[in-house]
């Protein structure tokens, strides 16, 4: 019978994915005690929903100035010591906020260029790490890896990072961020670790022609239709998504009448209903296919609005949660796998930055339309707008699914296997 450590990180994996798995974890655990500690912070210093919506804005703002230009240096030199270089900048960053608000010092202007200039150090983190996972493993086993690297984000990020950011948030101001930097230090030290990573290859140039990094990814996305629809979708779902999301603080709040530790368990309920997800994962991906998963997903995510939009009851908020995390974060492992599989290994950077260009886009544009809509409006008037928006989404990609998930992989020896992602019958078994 498999060790614990063996479920968690299958041997087959490797020793360089643990590293990888631990750094990432530990990192998460940082970032989610911010995720509840950085909007009660910026909520104690001002009660206006566009800036509390600005505080995460800022940090998703970068993706749109820098994500390409992150993912095509990420595609040239070595990913893991950009990863290290990164976030030792975020800790760096994060250092300096302490100061301000051990000294007293600290405004929400200054609250707001930290979460610039973090979110700055994360794109080129985040552009290089999505790329390690494909070098680390077979492409028959992204999907278990990208479901044991969701689950740490569930864990860390989303389930045991929150509560902990608000209850040190309730002790000191500047208690959380103390902790997440160490958090952040230490996901440094474990990703070092990791064997060195090759410099991929460089691709042939388009017709005999140099081109352009950028503009060679670009090029590449627009001809392959399954890549840049799933593209798409999440762009436009990312911004009917994060419409209610960036004032979530004050509808938890003030419209259900919760606390900052309540508020922190909101997040939390989702992070349960992920985790249930994504250990689900492995049996899903063997017995339904990827066209019904992303389906199911989508659509659960329209009736998720409709609900906020109408209960004033905690209760039924965090049913709610729980069951937007269960499919929430399967939705992000298909969607994850199904790219890694399609884009060449020497394109994964600047693939993998337009799609959290568009991720990241859709959430800067989708929380400032919120802050506007809730301050008009109301606290409430976010998820009707999100409702509407993601319904009508769905209703015109629903047949462009199945061509996205049915797409044959071109990534390494398997390229030209008859494996498709939308034939579970086909995939690796989970231990």
């Amino acid at each position: 019978m498999p060790s614990l450590g063996g479920l968690i990180a299958p041997r087959r994996l490797g020793r360089d994915f643990r590293w990888l798995l631990a750094s990432s974890w530990t990192s998460n655990i940082g970032d989610g005690i911010a995720l509840s500690a950085a909007p009660l912070l910026i909520a104690s210093l001002t009660s206006s929903p566009l800036l509390v919506a600005a505080g995460a804005m800022m940090q998703f703002l970068p993706w749109l100035l820098f994500g390409l230009l992150a993912a095509s240096i990420a595609d040239h030199h070595d990913r893991r010591r950009l990863v290290m270089i990164a976030n030792g900048s975020r800790a760096v960053v994060v250092t300096g906020l302490v100061v301000f608000l051990a000294t007293g010092q600290v405004t929400v202007w200054i609250v707001l260029a930290a979460a610039l200039l973090y979110g700055t150090a994360e794109v080129f983190a985040d552009s290089a790490g999505s790329t390690l996972l494909p070098m680390l493993v077979r492409p028959a086993d992204l999907g278990v890896g990208n479901a044991r690297l969701q689950a740490g984000f569930l864990v860390g990020n989303q389930l045991a990072g929150p509560p902990l950011g608000a209850f040190l948030f309730a002790v000191g101001s500047f208690w959380p961020f103390l902790v997440q930097i160490l958090c952040v230090s230490l996901a440094v030290v474990l990703i070092a670790r990791i064997a060195h990573t090759p410099v991929p290859p460089k691709s042939a140039p388009v017709g005999g022609a140099k081109v352009h990094p950028i503009r060679e990814g670009l090029q590449w996305l627009r001809g392959n239709a399954p890549v840049r629809t799933l593209v798409l979708i999440i762009l436009v779902f990312n911004v009917t998504w994060a419409a209610p999301w960036g004032i979530l603080v004050l509808y938890a709040t003030e419209h259900l009448g919760m606390g900052a530790v309540g508020f922190g368990a909101l997040t939390t309920a989702s992070a349960i209903g992920g985790l249930v997800g994504t250990f689900s994962f492995g049996w899903l991906e063997r017995h339904v296919s990827f066209a019904t998963l992303m389906r199911v997903c989508l659509t659960l995510e329209v009736f998720m609005h409709l609900g906020f939009a109408l209960t004033t009851s905690p209760a039924i908020a965090f049913a709610i949660m729980f069951g937007f995390g269960a499919y929430a974060f399967i939705w992000g492992t298909i969607s994850t796998t199904v790219r890694q599989r399609l884009v060449p290994l020497e394109l994964q950077g600047r693939i993998a930055s337009v799609n959290m260009v568009g991720v990241f886009g859709g959430l800067v544009i989708g929380q400032f339309l919120g802050g506007l809509i809730a301050q008009t409006w109301g606290l409430t008037a976010p998820w009707w707008f999100a409702f509407g928006g993601s319904a009508v989404t769905l209703v015109l990609v629903w047949r462009s699914i199945s061509h996205i998930a049915a797409a044959r992989p071109v990534i390494g020896d398997d390229a030209a296997s008859p494996e498709t992602p939308g034939h579970p019958a086909d995939q690796s078994n989970e231990p």
